[in-house]
Formats: C-alpha cells, structure tokens, sequence
C-alpha cells in the first residue's frame, strides 16, 4: 500500500524552478503507487506563529489561529511523509515554509503530540541562483531529528535564477527518482 505524502511548497512562484522539482517529484511519488497532496503555501493565508502556547493537538483544528493552516493539519496528521519544497531564499526556505513549519508546533502541544515521529520521513527539495545549501541543510537536518522524522534525502538544484531554468537539469530527474524511491 502506497504513503501518503504531504508537500509543503514554499515559492511564491506557482511555475517556477522549485514547483516543477515537485512536479518531477509527484510524478515519480505516484507512479510507485503513493498519494501526494501539495499545499502551495504563496497562495495561502498563513499567519505567523504567536508563541502563545494556547494550542492543543486534540482539536481538528489545533492552533488558536483560524486561517489557512487549518486546510494542511489534518493532511500532517494523516501523512507518512512530509516533503518541504522552498527556493533558497538568504540561505534559509522562504518566509512562506518557515511559517507554516513554525505553526506545526500546534500539532505538538496538549500532550497528543502528532507531529513528533508515529514513523513519519521527511525530504527536501530546493532550487536556487547560487549553490550555498550549508546553512539549510543543517536546518532541516536539525528539524527532522528534533521531529524524529526519517530523513529520505535531499534534491538541491542550484544555478536557476530565472523561472524555467531548471528545465532540462539532472534535478528533475532526481527529485523523480526521490518520490519513487517512496514505498
């Protein structure tokens, strides 16, 4: 039986170089036989997280807030894994991927905690101008451990400054091959 994948989108653009590393990535994620669902995040509403604690992952809907992440809660809880897609944006994902993984913590509070391993992996998929990946690379590294969530790998596409320049580049064909690799 196929996994459940659930696809955060980060890039403010809906046909840029990172959207189609998910476009490769989907195709390859559902032609082994898994389910994707993709959040494209840029034409959300998502607020930044409060730090207020008020959270409780019981609820269906379990951030204080009521916005547009009560849309992608009860994919999360549902999913086996969790692919975090962002341009590099100052060596880090986009504003739009950080807040969205910043108000997952509601998942995490009241003692349910259904962000927290239950078996769940996590990929990266990034494109970017330049090929600095360091810092982001320790930070999802950092995440995933924290989550406990099994870290299936990476695709970095550096070199793609304008939209379309990634087609034809070696990223698209493994960031395929990564969503296949899923079973």
């Amino acid at each position: 039986m196929g996994k459940k994948i659930v696809i955060l989108n980060g890039s403010p653009r809906k046909n840029g170089n990172t959207s189609a590393l998910v476009a490769a990535f989907r195709q390859g994620a559902e032609s082994a036989g898994n389910t994707t669902e993709e959040f494209f995040l840029g034409g959300m509403d998502i607020h930044g997280c409060k730090g207020c604690f008020g959270g409780h992952s019981s609820r269906a809907c379990p951030c204080v807030q009521k916005d547009d992440m009560d849309k992608i809660y009860p994919a999360v809880r549902e999913c086996d894994v969790i692919v975090l897609a962002s341009p590099l944006y100052y060596w880090n994902m986009s504003g739009q991927l950080r807040t969205a993984v910043d108000r997952l913590f509601a998942l995490e509070e009241g003692g349910g905690n259904l962000l927290r391993g239950h078996g769940r992996a996590s990929a990266l998929l990034m494109a970017a101008e330049g090929n600095d990946f360091e810092d982001v690379l320790t930070y999802y590294e950092h995440l995933a451990g924290h989550l406990r969530w099994q870290n299936l790998g990476h695709v970095l596409a550096g070199g793609n400054g304008d939209v379309g320049d990634i087609q034809g580049k070696p990223e698209l064909e493994q960031a395929f091959a990564l969503g296949k690799s899923i079973q």
